[in-house]
């Protein structure tokens, strides 16, 4: 308000100095006003929520009319956290009018479809059954079903089915299914199931697997395991796979990956697996396995898992040198404190030159200058020696540095 107060004072002195017009003095006090008015409102919102925040609703209320009386930039904002304040205070009829004059006079606001829902919350509060054919917006109507599965979920599953059955927007009918999800009714899941049988819509269908596995239960587990034995469709198989990370279902996981006779299907349960972190039920499978493909999958199941001993243990015993050379390798990605020492050690215990070098790129990708450092002033192979040195070039560490200019001074 001083700055206001300023504001006028220089325009009267200038008036009075001959510098403006009339007019112009008219201008500014109009300014003036309306910058104190704006001041003023903008003082009552703030303090509005003040109160809100601390619960003091009455303060709210009174701070909240008196900005939508006065009918500036805030008023529609206004109406609704009044009605949300008298909601609170258990005024719902006077919320309820509110409401009302907000949806009448400030038709346009983003503030509409809150105090829709607003309306909605309080109506269902009350007791009041929610309209739900009635309703026109998608997300209310979703709102209004919710509230219905609460109170008379027999009412809203044949309301549910049938917005599914329909052609209603892909958004609606995901958040159909959840609805089902969380309603926790025997009902709903068998709802849920025959959505996930039903193929005729491929989106909805891999939704209400999601939501079956979301749903909990070890009869959403079987009717689960039973569609993934009759299903032909290989999308429909991978989406019940994805739930066992859902559920943590290791053993249906192990299960697939042993059983599972499509190559792809299986390297998705193997996948499953280390994205569990069953480094147990990956190292089991492993061990049983005689595709090295199969084995490369299993591989980067435990690198996903972070059994950094398990594969330094095939980085040391592996027989297929392809896959000992993957595994240390991989080795290098689990980072510098957890695999350092393994990968120095095997490259002294290592006599295939392939896999010395893949030790080597291990030590590099990790960021281990210290090791290739130690390793290139052992190494007795030119060529190996060579590989340790390119390595370090191209590293930004002190030790590396150090160690290029000891050679450059020799």
């Amino acid at each position: 308000m001083r700055v206001a107060y300023v504001v006028l004072v220089t325009v009267i002195g200038s008036a009075a100095s001959g510098l403006a017009s009339a007019s112009r003095e008219a201008e500014a006090k109009a300014e003036v006003l309306a910058a104190g008015e704006r001041d003023a409102t903008d003082e009552a919102y703030e303090r509005g929520t003040s109160n809100l925040d601390a619960g003091h609703w009455a303060e709210a209320i009174a701070a909240f009319d008196s900005v939508a009386k006065a009918a500036g930039k805030r008023a529609d904002a206004a109406l609704y956290w009044k009605a949300y304040a008298l909601n609170k205070a258990g005024r719902r009829p006077e919320a309820l009018e509110a409401l009302q004059a907000l949806q009448k006079g400030h038709a346009q606001s983003k503030w509409i479809d809150e105090a829709k829902a607003l309306d909605l919350e309080m109506r269902q509060a009350a007791g009041q059954a929610p309209r739900v054919e009635s309703e026109g917006d998608d997300d209310l109507k979703l709102m209004a079903l919710n509230g219905l599965m609460g109170s008379n979920p027999d009412q809203a599953l044949p309301m549910l089915e049938k917005l599914l059955a329909g052609s209603s927007p892909p958004h609606l009918r995901e958040r159909a299914l959840f609805v089902l999800a969380q309603s926790g009714s025997p009902k709903a899941r068998d709802l849920l199931a025959r959505t996930a049988k039903d193929g005729s819509n491929p989106e909805s269908q891999r939704k209400a697997i999601e939501f079956l596995a979301l749903f909990g239960g070890a009869e959403s587990r079987q009717i689960l395991e039973s569609l993934y034995t009759s299903a032909t469709d290989i999308e429909v198989k991978k989406a019940i796979l994805h739930t066992y990370l859902i559920t943590g279902d290791k053993a249906r996981a192990l299960a697939a990956a042993k059983g599972e006779k499509n190559p792809e299907l299986r390297r998705e349960a193997i996948h499953m697996l280390g994205a569990m972190g069953a480094q147990g039920e990956a190292w089991e499978l492993y061990q049983s396995e005689g595709s090295a493909e199969a084995r490369k999958a299993i591989l980067q199941a435990l690198f996903i898992g972070g059994a950094a001993e398990k594969i330094g243990e095939l980085a040391r015993t592996e027989k297929d040198p392809e896959l000992r050379r993957e595994a240390i390798r991989t080795l290098g990605f689990l980072g510098r404190e957890r695999t350092g020492a393994i990968l120095a050690g095997l490259y002294g215990s290592e006599s295939d030159v392939e896999s010395k070098k893949a030790v080597l790129q291990g030590l590099f990708v990790q960021g281990n200058a210290e090791a290739l450092v130690e390793i290139a002033r052992k190494e007795k192979d030119r060529e190996l020696r060579k590989e340790a040195v390119a390595h370090l070039s191209h590293m930004n560490s002190k030790a590396g540095t150090d160690f290029m200019l000891e050679i450059l001074n020799k």
